[in-house]
């Protein structure tokens, strides 16, 4: 299907979006802080903290996910509840690398941004289509729908 080929090119520019993030070796604390510092001396947020400028990436991280997990496997919950998984293992695998610091505000910021990324694609497939999203996204491969057959009275 053209549309799931869509979502497979943007599962990998995502993915390498997040590797270069993760893996490359720049000052993350730096850029918190000159965006801390732009956001009061340009705009006069001086309450906007660090703290909230890498929950709000966190958000921005993560609701690309969310979104391409629902697109991809035709339901909301399970696409949020599959980027919540992983922000998990994202979060244990810092306890590794030694200047990252695992935090479960963390994980919370990232569980936000999937389930606004799949609430947004939920939004967009029920746009699109004016059935429901079940009926509007195919089944993943191998997938049974135990739902009953329900016949169009209009055909």
């Amino acid at each position: 299907m053209r549309s799931r080929g869509w979502v497979i090119a943007g599962f990998a520019v995502y993915a390498l979006a997040v590797v270069a993030v993760l893996v490359l070796p720049v000052s993350y604390s730096g850029i918190v802080n000159a965006i801390g510092e732009w956001l009061a001396g340009r705009l006069g947020l001086t309450g906007f903290g660090t703290g909230w400028i890498e929950f709000i990436a966190n958000i921005l991280m993560f609701a690309p996910l969310g979104f391409l997990l629902t697109l991809l496997l035709g339901r909301p919950w399970v696409g949020a509840l599959l980027a919540l998984a992983l922000s998990v293992l994202a979060e244990l695998g810092q306890f590794v690398i030694p200047s990252r610091e695992p935090s479960l505000r963390d994980i919370l910021a990232n569980a936000l941004g999937a389930a606004i990324g799949a609430a947004l694609a939920a939004l967009v497939v029920r746009r699109r289509s004016p059935h429901s999203l079940d009926e509007a996204l195919p089944e993943p491969h191998g997938v049974i729908d135990p739902r009953p057959a329900v016949e169009d009275p209009q055909h």
